[in-house]
């Protein structure tokens, strides 16, 4: 199984742009901090966001760096030449990207209020995640 959840703070700005081709699909890339553990112990990872089609148009124009997102999606890896050198990648592929509350006063007029948008499978791939994707736990829900 292939399945990612993440929460997180924009580290920049996303960055939009089109596939070429008859039929273009935006895609959207940014990073998010994650942080891990705590105390002296704490982490914090940087993780690379991959978002394609109407999905990518809203990340681009609701979020902001700062902004807070609950991520759900897929881990794909690849690599590229540079300099004569092989780089190797890691994204995630978003299937879900929702807006968290927080930041400069929510996306769209809800103040610290959350919104989210499912991503439609791209280039034939399937990109729905078992179970229906991020799933919000009120406390009662909470086993400890």
């Amino acid at each position: 199984m292939n399945s990612v959840m993440l929460i997180g703070n924009l580290t920049r700005d996303p960055e939009l742009r089109y596939s070429t081709g008859a039929n273009q699909t935006a895609i959207c890339r940014f990073s998010i901090a994650v942080n891990d553990g705590y105390g002296e112990n704490e982490r914090t990872s940087f993780p690379s966001i991959v978002v394609f089609g109407k999905q990518a148009e809203n990340c681009e124009k609701y979020l902001t760096k700062g902004k807070k997102v609950a991520i759900t999606g897929r881990l794909q890896t690849g690599s590229y030449e540079k300099d004569g050198r092989k780089v190797y990648t890691t994204d995630v592929i978003a299937s879900r990207v929702e807006f968290l509350g927080g930041g400069q006063g929510g996306q769209g007029g809800q103040q610290g209020g959350q919104s989210s948008f499912d991503a439609p499978a791209s280039g034939g791939e399937d990109m729905n995640i078992p179970g229906g994707g991020f799933t919000s736990l009120q406390d009662d829900d909470i086993p400890f």
